[in-house]
């Protein structure tokens, strides 16, 4: 008897007992019959015993055989239930946090309505939400310290990590409400003509809207520079300063405060993808599914207020970062 088993032979030697024949033992497992044949060698030489025996009726075990079964049964059925059956998620008996890594634009974007959901329906486990650099964050989702990066992550595009997108964004302009230039649509020369606060923030998608005016030559009037985004409500209220930030912030500012109104820039200018991104580890996790299904189902086309009032197209899709 050989010093080590193959235990991939197992099934093939229950299946063998039970159908009594290689042809059938092969129709149950899926597989040839030169395969099972060979198997049935291996098996031959590992245990030093025939193990089945040809008969008018097929093929019956020997008493070797008979114990090699009654013995490797339960630990294939065991290895079966085990590790073959997809494991359920309950979120209501879940204690374990969910992590986001967000900018603080995206906290104001997702977070409220992510808290809501996942406490109604996942009661005891808390919410956090992280800001990492780009290399430190692509570890955290690998080890599983972050287990979704939802926003503007263009870093994240290693063979590594897959990704939805949710939404696209696109910018608006912020200003008092009585702003005497205030309209549905700021126009090119008023635009130029007014004084502007600008956000240098930590987030990367103030950065596409910096480049588009560089390639484009528009020069504003900067009077304010600041790397936040909070104290922008007081601020445009109390002042003729305008400021141009993503439309979901405008809106959630423009609802805090009557004293602020919402235009759109005057130039045509490309939106950027919100999506969230998650590593390939956890693909088919049965509680990482669960979580991402949560956040698509939350923040989507039909649910972006300000593509309704565009009219603009729905896109969606789940997709490996690389492709």
């Amino acid at each position: 008897m050989s010093n080590k088993v193959d235990l991939n032979l197992l099934p093939i030697a229950i299946a063998l007992f039970d159908e009594k024949s290689v042809s059938r033992a092969a129709q149950a497992l899926g597989m040839s019959q030169p395969a099972v044949s060979m198997a049935l060698r291996k098996l031959r030489a590992t245990f030093s015993d025939p193990l089945f025996i040809r008969s008018s009726h097929g093929i019956v075990p020997t008493p070797r055989a008979r114990t090699l079964v009654s013995m490797a049964r339960p630990f294939v059925a065991g290895v079966h239930e085990d590790l073959l059956t997809k494991t359920e998620f309950d979120p209501a008996s879940s204690k374990r946090p969910f992590t986001f890594s967000m900018s603080d634009v995206g906290e104001m974007v997702f977070l409220p309505k992510l808290l809501e959901r996942l406490r109604a329906q996942a009661p005891h486990a808390s919410i956090q939400s992280v800001t990492m650099p780009p290399d430190e964050l692509g570890q955290g989702l690998e080890e599983g310290d972050v287990d979704l990066a939802i926003g503007y992550f263009p870093d994240l595009t290693r063979q590594s990590y897959f990704q939805q997108r949710l939404f696209t964004h696109h910018f608006a302009c912020l200003l008092r409400a009585n702003h005497p230039l205030q309209g549905t649509r700021l126009t090119l020369e008023a635009f130029l003509s007014m004084e502007h606060a600008v956000v240098r923030a930590e987030g990367r998608s103030q950065e596409i809207f910096e480049r588009f005016l560089e390639r484009k030559r528009i020069h504003r009037k900067i009077v304010l520079l600041t790397p936040h985004f909070l104290s922008l409500p007081m601020i445009i209220a109390r002042s003729d300063l305008v400021t141009t930030v993503p439309h979901a912030l405008a809106l959630y500012f423009s609802r805090l405060s009557s004293d602020l109104a919402i235009a759109r820039p005057p130039f045509q200018l490309g939106g950027f993808d919100l999506k969230q991104h998650w590593h390939r580890k956890y693909h088919t996790d049965a509680r990482h599914q669960w979580l991402r299904k949560q956040v698509a189902q939350l923040f989507n086309d039909e649910s972006d207020e300000w593509r309704a009032s565009w009219k603009l197209p729905s896109r969606s899709g789940i997709t490996a970062s690389d492709r």
